[in-house]
């Protein structure tokens, strides 16, 4: 039996990661990008590049149904959330890629777009909206509430019940302590611990994690 066809939009290294994790389950048909000078990821992969590209290539396929993924890590949770609903708009069906090491909870619920790689964890009840990413050996512990296009760095440990508002980062390796809050916006520089709430639009870092701007 044929496996489903799937594109990424992004080309860097997040979309080497997502092929490994899709291998057995999609075959990859191009990936998109708006840098004018970006190499191609892959030698057997076409690189396709900026919006009137991909509309070509979608309409050669004359309607072949196609999933895709936003390969966009980083802080830049908004861009791939914007580009996730544009694709969806265009009628391409949203993916959710779960690694074959990783650990979801049966009742968790995740988000359409997100990406959930090698090791992490995503534990009871926990709720992820759009576009997330879990990265490597991450967690997310018990009835957390990520917004849509967070990213939880790889390694990086959110304890049970906290909450993360859209298009904000927990940096590598960083903890976030139980039932903290965290605003929309927000940066958690990598190894920090976070002891308090963050409001919206702040970047923090140190031990305990201070607001520096």
């Amino acid at each position: 039996m044929s496996r489903p066809d799937i594109v990424f939009w992004g080309g860097t290294g997040q979309a080497k990661v997502l092929r490994e994790l899709i291998r057995d389950d999609f075959d990859l048909r191009a990936v998109f990008d708006n840098s004018p000078t970006l190499l191609p990821p892959f030698a057997d992969i076409p690189l396709i590049r900026g919006w009137d590209g991909f509309l070509a290539w979608h309409a050669a396929r004359q309607a072949v149904p196609c999933h895709f993924l936003v390969a966009i890590g980083g802080d830049r949770g908004k861009v791939r959330v914007e580009i996730h609903e544009q694709l969806a708009s265009a009628g391409l069906l949203a993916s959710v890629a779960v690694h074959r090491t990783a650990f979801v909870a049966d009742n968790a619920t995740i988000g359409a777009g997100s990406q959930i790689l090698a090791n992490a964890a995503v534990c009871v009840e926990a709720e992820l909206g759009t576009a997330c990413i879990v990265n490597t050996a991450a967690s997310v512990d018990h009835e957390c509430r990520l917004g849509n296009g967070v990213h939880v760095a790889p390694g990086a440990h959110l304890a049970g019940e906290v909450q993360v508002g859209d298009f904000s980062m927990i940096g590598a390796g960083a903890t976030v302590l139980p039932r903290i809050r965290i605003g929309r916006h927000c940066i958690v520089g990598a190894g920090a611990v976070v002891t308090r709430d963050l409001p919206d639009a702040t970047v923090a870092y140190g031990n305990p994690a201070r607001v520096v701007r």
